[in-house]
């Protein structure tokens, strides 16, 4: 397993070591014991899976109650994966890595509780599947708008394919205090 360091210290990108012959590919994409390496102790409880097609945005996601780590996938396609963080007080607040994930490069990114998420498509297709250290709790979930200026996110798209609900998410100058989790320093 090669860990990929970001500019970001909280998020980490795993390449799994991945063993092919003429029939095909073997990988473990998940083993408890790569994380706690690390000193990530979360206990996944949820994983789920979106297919969306070339050009749709999903994010940019958090939740403020019931917080979610998540460990992140690519099984068809290629994403461009954004976590910017959110955290109160963090040294990296407003600060945001972006990492291509796909089916070719089958890297998986780890990205902590208090990080806004989100991933634009850029294949025809796309299988993006996650794994969540909580359940999902709808009355927690808040986001941060995927244009903010301030962030600055380079998307490689102009005019993506977006939910209502993300297309009026607010920035992040906007967002309430108390809707912002805090920062706790590791």
């Amino acid at each position: 397993m090669n860990i990929i360091k970001t500019d970001i210290a909280d998020i980490l990108v795993a390449e799994p070591r991945i063993f092919t012959d003429d029939r095909g590919y073997f990988m473990e994409t998940y083993r408890y014991e790569w994380l706690t390496d690390f000193g990530i102790t979360h206990q996944f409880v949820q994983d789920n899976l979106s297919r969306s097609k070339k050009g749709v945005l999903r994010g940019l996601h958090y939740q403020i109650r019931n917080a979610q780590a998540k460990l992140v996938m690519v099984t068809q396609g290629e994403v461009l994966d954004i976590a910017v963080d959110i955290r109160k007080g963090s040294p990296s607040f407003g600060k945001y890595v972006s990492m291509k994930l796909s089916a070719d490069n089958r890297r998986i990114m780890y990205i902590p509780e208090g990080f806004a998420h989100g991933f634009l498509v850029l294949s025809e297709q796309a299988d993006f599947l996650y794994k969540c250290s909580r359940y999902y709790d709808p009355s927690g979930e808040r986001g941060l708008r995927w244009s903010d200026p301030t962030i600055n996110i380079q998307w490689e798209v102009s005019t993506p394919i977006l939910s209502e609900k993300d297309g009026v998410l607010p920035l992040l100058n906007d967002i309430k205090p108390e809707d912002l989790p805090e920062y706790h320093e590791q």
